[in-house]
């Protein structure tokens, strides 16, 4: 998908500014994997959730990295998709969501440390969201939160366990994460605002 926007040489595009590349992704997300792991001696019990759109390209790739850290463990195994459209507590404000699909490992949640996964943690209204859907689905014995972005702002107490960047910004800006699964490259954006 092209993002309408030209690259110039200061970092930004058009009206938005490149935050992080992809080689600061890569490493953000290796960073993340391993503080996972530590946390969790091994990840032998963890499964990532990530939360569609981008949470969950995010959640395999760091699935990825746990697999290749830790012998034994199965890609596959660690990831799911948990959407999270019917628990949103904004839906009289946008109605015509589509619903994605909730991809829950073989093995359950149950007694698991379930790690969600999302690009973005802004109010915190959709990691709500998303802790009302995991509790329709089972038990795990303890729920973590990895964000790419954690751009502040909240509106619920809502903290992120693990984050690639804490990135301040105004109310008036935009944060936008791009992935090469959804977007054709990674990098991540601030829109609007005065920079």
């Amino acid at each position: 998908m092209s993002t309408g926007m030209s690259a110039s040489t200061d970092g930004r595009t058009d009206d938005a500014n490149v935050v992080l590349g992809a080689p600061e992704i890569g490493r953000a997300l290796t960073r993340i994997a391993h503080e996972i792991l530590e946390r969790n001696k091994g990840g032998a019990d963890v499964v990532l959730l990530g939360i569609p759109t981008r949470g969950l390209p995010l959640a395999r790739r760091l699935a990825t990295r746990l697999v290749a850290v830790e012998a034994g463990l199965d890609a596959d195994a660690l990831v799911g998709s948990l959407d999270v459209t019917m628990y949103r507590d904004d839906l009289a404000h946008h109605p015509t969501r589509s619903i994605g699909a909730t991809d829950i490992p073989g093995d359950g949640i149950d007694g698991k440390v379930v790690v969600l996964v999302d690009d973005v943690l802004f109010s915190g209204r959709t990691i709500r969201a998303a802790l009302d859907a995991i509790s329709d689905l089972g038990r795990p014995r303890a729920v973590q939160l990895a964000a790419l972005v954690d751009r502040g702002h909240r509106e619920l107490p809502i903290r992120a366990d693990f984050v690639g960047k804490n990135l301040p910004t105004s109310v008036q800006e935009r944060v936008r994460v791009l992935l090469d699964e959804t977007d054709g490259r990674d990098a991540v954006l601030i829109e609007g605002g005065a920079r």
